[in-house]
């Protein structure tokens, strides 16, 4: 039986065509593709969480960084060279069914919806904490309204998925220019506080409860003291599971080929240029923090949180609403990782409802007549994401959800080592297209990642706050996954 929706080899000339195989249109522009590829590699992590990875390991940060994206550059290219080969796909968990087997893909498709689901919980619950601090701030309480707004927030996200694919790529192209602009209008500030020796003041941050000291711009914030693991060599080593999360869903780019215009055409350069984006927006904001904040003055609060390090680079600069201005990004970052998650979330239900044997699957594999989205897989991805802030009412939920959501980010590592996985048997298949967007060296590139996402997953039993949910993760690989091989054992490979 085929479990890859129209099959690849059937449909590998269709990869240009106005829609995809199974009626959805392909409203996705150059233009769109690329920067939902930027957008998917900056998350609320990087203004949000920086600062708690400087102060991990100091400037040393940067070569993490670097190291990090590459590995994700890696698994893109495998990624990608699948997407190139089979465009008609809407998710690249369905070459996990193809080349592992129904088992595995069965797994990993489950997997990775569930997955979706709780991050864009947690991502919903941030928008509301965002709202109620910064609100908070002036002195006016938004908690009484918190759900409303989470509620009116993700209407907004699921009408703006139901209306068309071009109504979302357009919103997550303002999106991503948004959070594009607040980043290059901090490293320009940098360079110009560094080029006239700017010196500042003490001043009492917004959301840090110490004043932090007087200062100056300069090139010695970052070399005084330098030391690739000033705090030991076991927080240097921690600091790449740290980082790894901040890249989390960088994947996502690969979800929006089956319907972007020339597919082929667009996705080898939304992916080569992920290195670029890591050096300009990852690397090129923290050099940029650093200059300007000294590296060991980031230090976290009494309740362990640091204050964002967009927020001191400005108010640093004499920008009294520096805050409100990181606000407005932090909500705009937090808007497209749902909008995304709502997009992904659908499109991997859908495909999921192409394989299912009830009735009730069956019938979220349907496509809207005037927008041409699963919107039925999108609602029920939508309506799920909602249980968070009634979920958040229960007694004792709240350290629940936060385990299970850890453990999320655990089990996304099993599916990015089943999808180098599936690269590899697919590199040595009949499949296998020579003249397609290759992975270079793919017996040691992708060797590389799997060995790094691996040593990834076991420093999760190191720390503490990860240790459990790796425990969780390792649960769920054995019992679901075992569940998934048991109840498709004996079933061949999928063929067209």
């Amino acid at each position: 039986m085929n479990r890859m929706g129209n099959g690849p080899l059937a449909q590998q000339n269709q990869g240009d065509s106005a829609s995809a195989g199974d009626g959805m249109e392909r409203g996705l522009s150059n233009r769109h593709v690329q920067f939902i590829a930027i957008g998917g590699t900056i998350g609320t992590g990087l203004f949000l969480g920086s600062g708690k990875s400087i102060a991990l390991t100091g400037p040393s940060i940067i070569l993490v960084y670097i190291g990090v994206g590459l590995i994700m550059y890696l698994l893109m290219r495998a990624i990608g060279e699948l997407m190139y080969r089979s465009p008609v796909q809407h998710t690249f968990i369905a070459f996990i069914s193809r080349y592992l087997g129904q088992g595995w893909g069965s797994f990993a498709g489950w997997s990775y919806w569930i997955v979706l689901i709780l991050i864009g919980m947690s991502e919903l619950t941030a928008v509301g904490t965002y709202f109620v601090t910064f609100f908070g701030t002036f002195g006016i309480d938004l908690s009484a309204w918190r759900g409303l707004i989470e509620l009116c927030f993700l209407t907004a996200m699921v009408c703006i998925n139901l209306i068309a694919v071009r109504v979302f790529g357009e919103t997550e192209f303002w999106f991503s220019m948004i959070k594009i602009t607040l980043i290059l209008a901090m490293i320009a500030t940098a360079v110009v506080m560094v080029i006239t020796g700017f010196h500042y003041p003490a001043v009492h941050m917004p959301g840090q409860d110490r004043i932090s000291p007087a200062g100056h711009a300069g090139l010695d914030n970052i070399t005084s003291g330098l030391s690739l693991a000033p705090n030991g060599w076991m927080a240097f080593f921690m600091s790449f599971q740290m980082v790894f999360f901040a890249y989390e869903m960088i994947e996502f780019v690969g979800v929006t080929v089956s319907e972007t215009q020339n597919p082929r055409k667009v996705l080898p350069k939304a992916i080569n240029q992920i290195i670029l984006r890591v050096l300009i927006f990852y690397v090129g904001a923290l050099v940029a923090i650093m200059l300007i904040v000294p590296w060991r003055s980031f230090r976290p609060n009494a309740d362990g949180s640091f204050t964002s390090p967009f927020v001191m680079v400005f108010r640093y600069a004499g920008v009294d609403w520096a805050a409100a201005l990181v606000f407005f990004v932090v909500i705009t970052a937090a808007s497209s990782s749902l909008n995304s998650l709502l997009y992904s979330a659908g499109r991997n239900l859908f495909q999921l409802a192409a394989a299912g044997r009830s009735p009730v699957m069956r019938s979220l594999h349907t496509i809207s007549r005037r927008g041409k989205v699963p919107a039925r897989a999108i609602i029920l991805s939508g309506v799920l994401i909602l249980l968070s802030p009634v979920l958040h009412m229960l007694p004792g939920f709240e350290n629940t959800f936060v385990l299970f959501t850890s453990c999320s980010s655990a089990v996304i590592i099993f599916i990015y080592i089943l999808t180098l996985l599936a690269h590899r048997r697919y590199r040595t298949s009949p499949d296998f297209m020579p003249d397609g967007f290759i992975m270079p060296a793919y017996r040691v590139t992708g060797a590389i990642a799997i060995a790094f996402f691996v040593l990834i997953y076991l420093s999760l039993f190191l720390a503490p706050d990860t240790r459990y949910p790796a425990i969780l993760g390792l649960v769920w690989l054995l019992v679901f996954g075992g569940i998934c091989l048991w109840k498709h054992k004996g079933e061949p490979l999928s063929v067209d």
